[in-house]
């Protein structure tokens, strides 16, 4: 009975935990990275906005990647928890990047966890 009972919880389990790890889909995305502050409150991208979205990057401002094909914006996250945007994204604010991790949807808004940047 022990086993039985064993068996079928070891069962379930893998069952759940290949759904959490089919949640998150890898996805490769091109577009321009943006500071989520000045680019939604204010309109401001490009080249002449460059030092300051590196700034509020670093700051810890949400950067944004905006698909160049659909104009959809992603919230980017750091790959781990507590711990900073990667260095390759803050140095390449306001240019054209390819960015691949995975993309979640909560509350109606896309993330993508960034696991490389070219």
């Amino acid at each position: 009975m022990k086993k039985a009972l064993l068996a079928s919880v070891a069962f379930a389990f893998s069952f759940s935990s290949a759904g959490i790890l089919m949640a998150a889909e890898t996805s490769t995305v091109t577009g321009h990275l943006r500071d989520g502050f000045c680019y939604t409150i204010m309109g401001a991208h490009g080249a002449s906005h460059r030092s300051c979205a590196m700034k509020c990057a670093k700051a810890g401002i949400p950067v944004m990647l905006v698909e160049d094909k659909t104009d959809k914006g992603y919230v980017l996250l750091p790959p781990k928890d507590d711990s900073g945007m990667p260095a390759d994204v803050i140095s390449n604010m306001e240019k054209q990047v390819t960015v691949t991790g995975h993309e979640f949807t909560k509350n109606g808004i896309s993330y993508l966890q960034v696991e490389s940047v070219k």
